[in-house]
């Protein structure tokens, strides 16, 4: 396939191609590396540094990188008020997306990254299903807004806030979504910390819609390895 036929695919597309692609590296870390003090706000560095920003991406896609993330894992409206930004859902998100577009080559791909809000649904916690998807949509509708090729609702551990993520994408927005959950290692295997397995997490993230399904995040590769492996066993369905 040439070049140019390359360029007008989607994602989604180049994966039922067969194609495997490579996502990013670490954001907050790297971020740390360019000034962003332990305990800081990253998603308000895309206004107050773009350039550093702008300078992730492209570092990511010059070294191979198909796939960047964008500074936004926790520019949602609860964990952005803990730093007085709770009024800037729309603007770092969307300046998030931006940042990261600017710096992609044809066909290379932005996805928005949405991580957990920090807070429980009802009744493990204070916040209604019905507040849950407000803070969500207004989330993925700005990254859309943004021009995002897709959604990543990554580094969850409860599958209810999971699942009302997916539902947030799919039913406001026309974004293909990727979903991928924490797992800790213990005795009885792989769980995340609300007690949610690889096997719980495949079934029930596909049967809520998602595009895509996996792990992320702190494990290291050989764990990766071990989770992806119980998954592919799982599923013939694509994986991250």
């Amino acid at each position: 396939m040439s070049q140019v036929d390359l360029r007008i695919l989607t994602l989604l597309e180049r994966l039922e191609l067969g194609h495997v692609l490579v996502s990013d590296g670490a954001t907050g870390t790297y971020l740390q590396t360019k000034g962003l003090e332990p305990g800081g706000c990253p998603e308000v560095f895309n206004t107050s540094h773009p350039e550093i920003v702008k300078d992730m991406a492209k570092d990511y896609f010059d070294v191979g990188s198909d796939i960047v993330l964008t500074n936004s894992f926790g520019g949602n409206r609860v964990m952005l008020e803990k730093y007085g930004f709770g009024g800037r859902v729309k603007d770092l998100n969307r300046m998030a997306v931006q940042h990261a577009c600017s710096s992609a080559p044809l066909r290379k791909y932005v996805l928005g990254s949405v991580g957990p809000t920090g807070e429980f649904l009802e009744p493990l916690g204070d916040v209604s299903e019905a507040k849950m998807m407000e803070i969500l949509v207004e989330q993925v509708t700005s990254l859309e807004e943004g021009g995002a090729d897709g959604v990543l609702i990554e580094t969850m551990t409860a599958l209810e806030e999971m699942t009302l993520a997916i539902k947030a994408v799919k039913e406001n927005t026309k974004l293909p979504v990727l979903a991928t959950m924490t797992f800790d290692k213990g005795p009885r295997g792989f769980f995340t910390m609300m007690g949610v397995s690889p096997e719980q997490a495949v079934f029930t993230l596909q049967e809520a819609g998602a595009d895509v399904v996996g792990s992320n995040c702190g494990n290291g590769i050989e764990n990766m390895w071990e989770i992806a492996k119980k998954m592919r066993e799982l599923t013939d369905g694509f994986l991250i």
